[in-house]
């Protein structure tokens, strides 16, 4: 590879994802250049790489989990140094200037890009980014481990830490896979009851393990009613994209319990306003967080010992990587490495 350009992977056409040679870029004036040393495969790539979102402009590079080193920073960008480890989640940097961002809202930010969807991601040598959207990594955790922190982690970590739930709550996750087994961890070590709702008994073991109290087979039993003869569920976060398995769950919330979703469906929630109005129940969604926030969820999982399970390939081998994590065979996070690229 010559020393001006780098390699990447772009969608070329919806469902075609292949391996470029392009030149590297300069950084804007509050941009930095950073050499990727890692970058997670989240599910939400499927837009990018499918062409399922509106608006996307092809070819486009996908990765919204994105970990490495600043090699070039814009002439505004005065907090960051040359060599100094960073990140980069789905929020790709908020304006400073728009009615959210002026409130204090950053991760509401009305004029921000996308990472992987409407700006180039980390399945990449090289990357892009506002400098507004980076997140200082600790020392002690590796490149390889903080990638599914910035999505699966700060997802689910600031859902429960906006949820009201208080120590001893009797709180479900729902969905045991990358984001679920994250989320069981983070609610286990923040002092909370927690109950995991899967499909199948083959996972009631590693749910245990990650710090389940106990485990819902929703094959085998109904999970409302499991969760109501444990009290009610102060919270239930739901991690699935399947809006019609999502819905029931309102009837085992405690009263003014909350139904937090953070798996993003297709189609439309179905809950009764008498769920609603009856207990003074909520229904409640979250945005991952700002990277003040992502640094928080990074200081709280090395503190706390809260890793993700991780598999890893090269950057080449991102089609097959994705396609694995399509498949639900993957335990429970992709990351891409940029070593063998």
């Amino acid at each position: 590879m010559a020393v001006n350009t780098y390699k990447a992977m772009q969608v070329i056409r919806p469902g075609d994802l292949q391996l470029v040679e392009l030149e590297v870029p300069t950084p804007g004036i509050d941009e930095a250049l950073i050499r990727v040393e890692a970058c997670g495969i989240c599910g939400a790539d499927a837009g990018a790489i499918e062409g399922l979102e509106a608006g996307l402009k092809l070819p486009r590079t996908p990765g919204h989990e994105v970990v490495g080193r600043i090699v070039a920073l814009g002439a505004a960008s005065t907090r960051w140094q040359i060599g100094q480890r960073v990140g980069v989640g789905r929020l790709g940097g908020h304006c400073n200037a728009c009615e959210q961002c002026r409130r204090g809202h950053f991760n509401l930010c009305q004029d921000q890009p996308v990472v992987g969807s409407s700006q180039d991601g980390g399945y990449a040598q090289m990357m892009i980014a506002r400098v507004t959207g980076l997140v200082a990594i600790p020392d002690v955790l590796g490149s390889v481990d903080a990638a599914p922190l910035l999505c699966a982690g700060i997802a689910t970590f600031n859902a429960l830490r906006k949820s009201g739930a208080l120590a001893g709550d009797l709180v479900a996750v729902h969905g045991i896979g990358g984001l679920g087994h994250l989320a069981l961890q983070y609610a286990r070590r923040m002092g909370l009851r927690v109950a995991a709702i899967g499909r199948g008994a083959d996972i009631e073991a590693q749910a245990l393990e990650l710090g389940a109290h106990c485990y819902i087979d929703s094959q085998a039993q109904d999970p409302v009613a499991r969760l109501k003869s444990l009290g009610g569920a102060q919270v239930i976060l739901t991690t699935i994209t399947d809006s019609a398995a999502v819905s029931p769950l309102m009837g085992a919330l405690a009263p003014q319990g909350t139904l937090l979703v953070v798996g993003v469906g297709r189609e439309p929630l179905s809950i009764m306003p008498g769920a609603l109005v009856g207990g003074e129940r909520t229904v409640r969604g979250t945005i991952t967080g700002t990277p003040y926030e992502s640094e928080k969820t990074l200081d709280f999982s090395v503190m706390a010992d809260v890793r993700a399970r991780i598999e890893t390939m090269p950057l080449e081998r991102a089609w097959e990587a994705y396609q694995r994590v399509r498949s639900g065979e993957v335990q429970f996070r992709m990351v891409l490495t940029m070593n063998d690229a």
